[in-house]
C-alpha cells in the first residue's frame, strides 16, 4: 500500500522547484532575446520584408527567394515567435505538473503565455499599418509587460508561499515604486525617440514627427531622474540595513551607468546599427534590474504546516 502512494505522489509531482526555476528562466532569456532579434529587423530595415501578416506574402505563409534576404530575416523573427511560446508553454505545463503546491503560480504563467500571441498580434499590425511609429513603439513596450510577467514568476517560484512583508520602512517602498514608475517612463520615452529617428525597419516608413534632438533631450533628463532616484536608493537602503536590496539598487545604477553610456555614444555618433542593437538590450536589463528592486523590498516567509489529525491525537495536553 506504501508503495502505491509513493507511485502516486511520484506522479503527481515529477517536476522539481529547481526545473521549474530554469524554464521559467529561459523564458525570461528567450524573450529578451526576441526583443533583440526583432530590434535586428528594423535596423537592418527588414520590417517589411514580409509586407504582409499573417501570411509572408499574399501568397504565402513563408518566404520565397524573390524576397531577398530582408524576408528572410523578417520571416526569420516571426518564427522565433513560435520557439519562445513554445518554452512559454512548457512552463505552464511544468506549473501545472508541480500542483497544487504552487497554485498562485498559474496566473503567472498563462499571463506569460497569452502575452507572446497578443505580443506577436500587435508585431502583425505593425505590418499592416506600414511600421507606423506608435504601433511599433506599442510593440515593443507589449514585449516589456510579458517580460516583467516572466520575471514575476521566476521570482515567485523561489519565494515561498506566503504573505509578504516589507523589510524596508513604508518611505522607502513609496521611494521603490516611484523608481519604478520613472523606469517605466523613461522606456516609454524611448520608444518616442526610436519613432522620431532614422532607423524606421523600412526606407518608406512614416516617422512621428516629433523633433529628434527635443525628444531626446527629455528621454536623457528622465534618465538623470532614475539614475538619481537609484542612487537614493542604495544610500537610503543602506542606512537602514536593508543589504539585500541596497546590493539591488547599485546593479541597478550599473546597468543604468552602462545604458546610458551606450545611448550618448550613439547619440553622437549618428546611431549606428550595432550601438542601437545594444541599447534595445540595455533596456530590457534596465527593466530587469528595476524589478529586482522592487522585490527586494519584500520578502514571503514560509506558512507553517498546520498540524494533522495524527498529530493532533497524539498531541499531550500540558497541565494548567
Amino acid at each position: 500500500m506504501r508503495r502505491i502512494c509513493a507511485v502516486k505522489r511520484s506522479v503527481r509531482f515529477p517536476v522539481s522547484t529547481a526545473l521549474l526555476r530554469r524554464l521559467a528562466l529561459a523564458s525570461i532569456i528567450a524573450n529578451v532575446g526576441i526583443v533583440v532579434t526583432g530590434g535586428a529587423v528594423r535596423l537592418t530595415g527588414s520590417g517589411l520584408g514580409c509586407p504582409t501578416w499573417p501570411r509572408c506574402t499574399e501568397e504565402s505563409y513563408v518566404t520565397t527567394p524573390e524576397m531577398g534576404i530582408y524576408g528572410v530575416i523578417e520571416f526569420g523573427n516571426r518564427l522565433l515567435t513560435f520557439a519562445v511560446g513554445f518554452i512559454a508553454l512548457a512552463v505552464l505545463l511544468a506549473v501545472l505538473l508541480h500542483l497544487p503546491r504552487r497554485r498562485d503560480l498559474v496566473p503567472l504563467a498563462v499571463a506569460v503565455l497569452l502575452g507572446i500571441p497578443a505580443q506577436a498580434v500587435i508585431g502583425g499590425i505593425t505590418v499592416l499599418t506600414d511600421l507606423n511609429p506608435w504601433v511599433v513603439g506599442l510593440h515593443f513596450l507589449a514585449s516589456m509587460l510579458v517580460i516583467a510577467a516572466a520575471y514575476a514568476l521566476w521570482r515567485r517560484i523561489k519565494d515561498p508561499v506566503g504573505p509578504a512583508e516589507a523589510v524596508v520602512p513604508a518611505p522607502l517602498r513609496t521611494l521603490a515604486a516611484l523608481t519604478t514608475v520613472v523606469s517605466a517612463a523613461v522606456l516609454v520615452i524611448g520608444t518616442w525617440v526610436t519613432g522620431s529617428g532614422p532607423h524606421a525597419g523600412d526606407h518608406g516608413a512614416a516617422r512621428n514627427g516629433l523633433d529628434p534632438e527635443t525628444i531626446s533631450q527629455v528621454h536623457a533628463d528622465s534618465v538623470f531622474l532614475l539614475i538619481g532616484l537609484s542612487v537614493a536608493l542604495v544610500f537610503a537602503f543602506r542606512a537602514v540595513g536593508a543589504q539585500r536590496a541596497a546590493r539591488a539598487a547599485l546593479v541597478l545604477v550599473a546597468v543604468e551607468l552602462g545604458q546610458g553610456l551606450i545611448g550618448f555614444v550613439q547619440y553622437f555618433t549618428n546611431l549606428p546599427a550595432l550601438l542601437v542593437g545594444a541599447h534595445m538590450l540595455g533596456s530590457c536589463l534596465v527593466l530587469l534590474a528595476t524589478l529586482s528592486v522592487q522585490w527586494s523590498t519584500r520578502e514571503r516567509r514560509p506558512v507553517a504546516p498546520s498540524p494533522t489529525p495524527d498529530a493532533a491525537d497524539r498531541a499531550v495536553p500540558v497541565a494548567a
